[in-house]
């Protein structure tokens, strides 16, 4: 009988979040049943419905949370509604893992309910470190903070086997919480060569400018955007350069406001929020970019995090510009030039630099394209999730 695996995963419905559905569609391909909840959101408003093999039960979110006090109802909403369609379930069809994605840290409740009542096994799959997400989000260190600290370590004690993003993700698992090394596994969010195909560019994106500089992610407090905001004000009006356009790719809950912000800056000619958008329209944009961004704050929780932004320029073999950050450096290696940490002129300064320098910009982009074909793609990252759930089921106590 094929094994059964309910994902849970709070934060994006899927299949809109990559990793979850890579991982998803992996383990149905190699004969495992597989049921996912998740949250409803714009575009994925179905309660139910079943895609490639795969069973999505979403459930609604009361509001899109800013604040503590937001994100203490987000979490307590969802954690209701995912016990209640785990229930549901476990009923119906059973499963043998609950594999939970954070964030947040608390859907360790429903895997040790589960594992400890009915002998369920219980995967941590390590996509967020809360406290520093907390940390970077709020500015400080307080009950909640230590609240997000005891919620993890819970989440490690209760799990059998947990993955994590990259090896600083790792170092996490096992120093501060603990964890036996033989049972982190690190399965890195590598992209799809097959969904992330290099397109021609289309000239009408430029919005009449020379130069494209992309950028896709969410919009939220530490993504950084106001230091790009920043660095696109310093090239147009320090180093009078307007001949390039800025597509800012991505919705959150920052969207707004930072639109606001690059209005009072005077950069509505030369910035353009998407909003989130289709694939085939964020592909057209990324394909035709010059160069590619990531103004992440530099904080605890960048630093250690591999971002999937990094990702997908290098599979689409875009140079990029970036902070220097340890998990951003290691990902993107030559593909990439560093500015000064959190410093907007730096990065400007970057930006032009490449720009003006395109047998750079082509060496650097091939150089990522090459590491993604070569060693950072999801063909690569697929058996070590299988190698995760086979060590999974055979563990010794």
């Amino acid at each position: 009988m094929a094994r059964r695996v309910l994902i849970i995963v709070q934060n994006l419905p899927v299949p809109f979040d990559r990793r979850v559905w890579q991982e998803a569609t992996t383990l149905a391909q190699s004969g495992y049943k597989v049921s996912v909840i998740c949250p409803k959101a714009r575009d994925y408003t179905a309660g139910h419905e079943i895609i490639d093999g795969i069973t999505i039960y979403r459930h609604p979110l009361p509001l899109e949370a800013k604040g503590a006090f937001g994100y203490l109802i987000e979490y307590t909403t969802s954690l209701f509604w995912e016990f209640f369609l785990a229930c549901k379930i476990f009923l119906m069809q059973d499963f043998d893992v609950i594999h939970a994605c954070n964030p947040p840290d608390n859907i360790f409740l429903i895997g040790g309910f589960f594992k400890y009542f009915f002998g369920k096994k219980f995967l941590f799959d390590h996509h967020d470190i809360n406290p520093e997400l907390y940390e970077a989000k709020f500015g400080r260190r307080d009950f909640f903070y230590k609240l997000m600290l005891w919620s993890e370590r819970l989440t490690f004690a209760v799990a059998d086997i947990s993955i994590a993003t990259n090896n600083s993700y790792r170092q996490i698992a096992i120093e501060r919480n603990k964890m036996r090394p033989e049972k982190v596994f690190v399965v890195r969010s590598g992209p799809d060569l097959s969904r992330l195909k290099i397109l021609p560019s289309s000239l009408v994106l430029k919005m009449g400018k020379k130069f494209l500089v992309g950028y896709v992610g969410v919009m939220g407090q530490q993504e950084g955007i106001p230091y790009l905001l920043d660095a696109v004000r310093h090239i147009v009006y320090h180093l009078q350069r307007t001949d390039i356009h800025f597509t800012l790719v991505g919705g959150g809950p920052a969207l707004d406001e930072m639109r606001d912000l690059c209005r009072s800056y005077n950069l509505d000619s030369y910035v353009t929020f998407t909003g989130r958008v289709p694939d085939k329209e964020m592909l057209e944009i990324l394909n035709t970019a010059d160069v590619c961004v990531n103004p992440d704050t530099v904080n605890a929780m960048n630093d250690k995090s591999t971002m999937n932004k990094i990702m997908e320029y290098m599979a689409l073999g875009k140079p990029i510009v970036q902070f220097d950050v340890t998990e951003g450096k290691f990902s993107a290696g030559e593909a990439s030039l560093y500015a000064k940490p959190n410093d907007a002129v730096d990065m400007a300064e970057k930006i032009v630099e490449l720009l003006d320098k395109p047998e750079q910009r082509e060496r650097m982009g091939a150089f990522g394209r090459n590491r993604i074909e070569k060693e950072l793609a999801w063909s690569y990252e697929a058996p070590k999730l299988l190698a995760a759930y086979d060590a999974l089921f055979t563990e010794v106590k």
